[in-house]
């Protein structure tokens, strides 16, 4: 879209989330040398960077539902600065889910959080005080905070960090009753694991910050 918005003639040959192979043409576009000069590398990078979060993306929720047909893959805010909307949108084609976009689109009560006020029921308090109209999600590292949390009034926890065999107690004793994400070093390695645990969302920093960028070139020819 932004070849349109700096008034290029663009003509699309491949659909956002379309499979491409070598050599095939992705699209055509159009303009003075100069100013097609002066955006060769910024098309191209930001053309490979989301290319590569939209496989990276699509690999894992493939690989994840192979187990756990249900489980939904799940982006961070862990994106490059500038550019998380562009990010954002290249996991939803790629099959994941954004996640959050930024603090007021949920509240995420973290480590940090619960050092500053206490307790894990007197941060869920507080953030259910300030408005009914916020899912409160509670990062845990333990199946004893997990039920804490619950019992708080949580309505969705993060377990970050722990092993899956870590993580299947405490899915065994809430699923159903709240939402379970995971989240912490999980990779197209090791997401199977994660997936069969029974977790109804996976997040993972690697999709945004370890996918591997596609490489695209641009040929220019004389109208």
């Amino acid at each position: 879209p932004f070849l349109d918005y700096l008034g290029f003639k663009v003509e699309q040959y491949k659909r956002d989330g379309e499979s491409v192979s070598y050599k095939d043409v992705l699209l055509v576009f159009q303009g003075k040398a100069d100013e097609l000069l002066s955006v060769e590398r910024l098309t191209l990078n930001l053309l490979g960077k989301l290319s590569g979060i939209t496989t990276a993306t699509a690999t894992m929720v493939r690989l994840a539902r192979e187990v756990n047909p249900s489980v939904k893959i799940a982006g961070t805010r862990k994106t490059t600065p500038g550019l998380r909307l562009f990010e954002k949108y290249a996991i939803e084609v790629g099959g994941g889910d954004p996640h959050r976009f930024n603090l007021a689109d949920a509240v995420l009560i973290k480590d940090n959080h619960l050092a500053l006020l206490g307790s894990i029921e007197e941060a869920v308090r507080r953030a259910k005080a300030i408005s009914f109209t916020k899912k409160v999600e509670v990062e845990v590292s333990s199946y004893e905070d997990a039920l804490r949390a619950y019992k708080a009034g949580a309505d969705a926890i993060l377990v970050d960090n722990l092993k899956p065999d870590e993580i299947v107690p405490i899915v065994n004793e809430l699923k159903g009753k709240l939402i379970i994400e995971a989240s912490g070093r999980i990779t197209p390695e090791n997401v199977k694991d994660y997936a069969r645990t029974g977790v109804d969302v996976i997040s993972s920093g690697y999709i945004t910050h370890s996918a591997r960028s596609l490489d695209f070139s641009m040929d220019v020819e004389r109208a």
